[in-house]
């Protein structure tokens, strides 16, 4: 305030002198000190009333340069309102000079007062981002009002560490151009700023991910060893401003997501609209997904089902939160457990169910078979058993691509429960109640429990090396709401004993993926973090399959989903197989239980598995 009111004085008396040509005899003769000083009284008196003195000058914007105006043409206008009603009459000041006075003030004090605040504002962001070299040189991708607020958010936070060089853009139209005193390049340039200037990072909104020029974008920066960051966009900011917490590094599956799904909400609001819809395994990563988006469609009632109890309780609180006016019912339970699964049918009745409660992990189930075939074998039975006698009149599986050719214990189980669903559209048993069992069959899903890509982020946390089993080992991702939007639009398309296959796209060298992450992370490969290749686990294969041999498929109106023209096997045949099955598992012996296994899918030939040596028997008694 003192500063400004300084700035005033000096500016009006400078005016006074000009306007009066210096003419200082004469200036000092006259009532100058009386004029001055009441300029300054009024305009200190405007300033207080317009709080002008309270704002940061290294926060200031172009609201308060405005302010500085009103504040100058207001003290003009009341000081020239006193003069004419006071000044002149008494002291037969010159109406003229006065007016000249005020008019050459007015211009030079906001002036002044502006460019003030303009260089100590430059002064403090050119110390706080440019004098300290520790801090990270960050360019923004795009040159929008989210990348500008971006910007300004850096520049304004004390705890940020990033000094933005500039924008970069592959509009042609801004190229070149200057916002909020930096410049904007070309995206193509972005190798020549990493040399001239040493740009560490790339801030992108990722709201805009889904964009293929982007993911281009984003390989490049890769490629040039420059870190991604990701920022939410404007509206989703705490409180209206960025936190830091908000800048995380890019996700893998930000690289990996293909163009957003469309799905027909229509037939799935058709489906589950009013109905009492069943999920087991309702705490795990596809469960979970399946019961929060068949909760937009505005089910009767959703009924959780698991055994795991704290991700279930976890999954509870959410669902209450966000769902506050759908009735939700909590089931701690064990598919295995046909007497606790009845109990669930006979207390709700569901008309929708969706079975995703299933033993996934391959190394573990090939060291557990009996496990393996208790719950995606046995408990699948009991969940379809039960649809059936309480008036199911939808059931959908999700199944796995390791199903396909299956080389491992898991694979081979859900195989089997995939036979035993198909048997059931036409068996006797199905007659009255005419349940629709449908199977969707897809591959990895990206962040789900215990895959791939969370071993890996732990590993880079923990400094490497990373694990993979062999360099050419590929895989299909999806991310997981994709993978479960497709779930619900496949079983609206089912009218009973089809398996949906879904477009996984192309498939994904697991090595290539290693390598994105590490660099995501700002890491060199072989460098920071290395790669070390451990050999094939048990019942693990190179390359993961959608179809069966002999398989073939059928289009559908979604052109991800298609229909796998599968052999369909007699349901009496299945039920005394898997009788057989279960028979073999309950007397603990796993030689027999595997072998079992193998007559039902002959196509299932063990990889890396101790049971290869039953493959070994069966070829010399072919043989014999």
């Amino acid at each position: 305030m003192i500063l400004d009111l300084f700035i005033i004085a000096w500016s009006f008396s400078t005016s006074y002198f000009i306007v009066h040509r210096f003419e200082f005899s004469t200036i000092l003769r006259g009532y100058f000190f009386i004029y001055t000083g009441l300029y300054v009284a009024i305009a200190a008196i405007v300033m207080y009333a317009m709080r002008i003195h309270t704002g940061l000058i290294r926060y200031s914007s172009t609201r308060d340069m405005l302010r500085i105006f009103g504040s100058a043409f207001a003290s003009s206008l009341i000081y020239a309102c006193v003069a004419y009603i006071w000044v002149v009459p008494r002291l037969r000041a010159d109406e003229f000079t006065l007016n000249l006075t005020l008019l050459v003030n007015f211009s030079v004090s906001s002036t002044i007062l502006i460019l003030l605040r303009a260089a100590v504002k430059s002064i403090f962001f050119y110390i706080t981002n440019y004098s300290n070299t520790q801090k990270s040189a960050v360019v923004i991708y795009g040159s929008d009002n989210n990348a500008i607020l971006i910007k300004q958010a850096l520049e304004n936070s004390a705890k940020a560490n990033f000094s933005v060089i500039g924008f970069v853009d592959d509009n042609t139209d801004k190229i070149n151009k200057e916002i909020s005193g930096v410049m904007i390049y070309n995206f193509n340039k972005l190798s020549n700023l990493k040399k001239k200037y040493k740009v560490e990072k790339l801030i992108i909104v990722n709201n805009h991910l889904d964009e293929a020029e982007k993911k281009i974008a984003l390989e490049e920066c890769l490629a040039l060893g420059i870190q991604v960051l990701t920022v939410p966009p404007a509206d989703q900011w705490i409180y209206g401003k960025l936190n830091l917490s908000q800048i995380k590094d890019l996700k893998i599956e930000d690289l990996l997501q293909r163009k957003p799904i469309k799905i027909d909400t229509t037939s799935i609001s058709r489906d589950i609209y009013g109905k009492r819809v069943l999920v087991t395994g309702a705490a795990g990563s596809i469960g979970s997904e399946i019961v929060k988006q068949v909760l937009h469609y505005n089910p009767a009632m959703v009924i959780l089902c698991d055994q795991a109890e704290s991700p279930l309780h976890e999954m509870q609180l959410e669902v209450e939160e966000k769902f506050p006016d759908i009735v939700t019912k909590i089931f701690i339970g064990d598919i295995r457990n046909y007497q606790r699964m009845y109990k669930l049918f006979s207390d709700f009745y569901p008309e929708v169910v969706y079975h995703a409660a299933a033993y996934k992990h391959v190394p573990m189930m090939e060291e557990n078979p009996a496990e393996a075939v208790r719950t995606n074998v046995l408990g699948t039975k009991h969940i379809a058993d039960l649809s059936i006698e309480f008036g199911t009149k939808k059931f959908v599986m999700v199944s796995t691509d390791k199903a396909v050719n299956p080389s491992n214990i898991m694979g081979t189980t859900k195989r089997i429960a995939e036979i035993y669903i198909q048997s059931l559209k036409n068996s006797t048993v199905n007659i009255t109640s005419d349940t629709h069992f449908i199977t969707t069959r897809f591959g990895n899903v990206l962040g789900s429990n215990g895959s791939v890509i969370p071993r890996f982020q732990a590993q880079i946390q923990k400094g490497g090396p990373i694990t993979v089993t062999h360099p050419e080992i590929t895989r299909y991702f999806m991310t997981i709401p994709e993978a479960v939007q497709l779930v619900l639009e496949a079983g609206t398309m089912g009218t009973g004993g089809e398996i949906f296959i879904f477009d996984m796209g192309e498939p994904v060298k697991i090595t290539d993926l290693a390598i994105k992450m590490i660099k995501i992370a700002g890491l060199q490969p072989d460098k920071d973090i290395k790669i070390v290749y451990t050999g094939l686990r048990p019942g693990e294969k190179l390359y993961e399959e959608l179809l069966n041999q002999g398989e073939h498929t059928l289009p559908t109106h979604h052109e991800k989903i298609k229909i796998s023209k599968v052999i369909v096997y007699p349901y009496q045949d299945v039920i005394e197989d898997i009788t057989e099955l279960l028979e073999l598992n309950d007397q603990n012996c796993e030689e027999a239980l595997v072998n079992k296994m193998k007559e039902i899918v002959p196509e299932f030939i063990s990889k890396n598995s101790e049971f290869e040596k039953l493959d070994t028997k069966r070829d010399i008694v072919a043989q014999e």
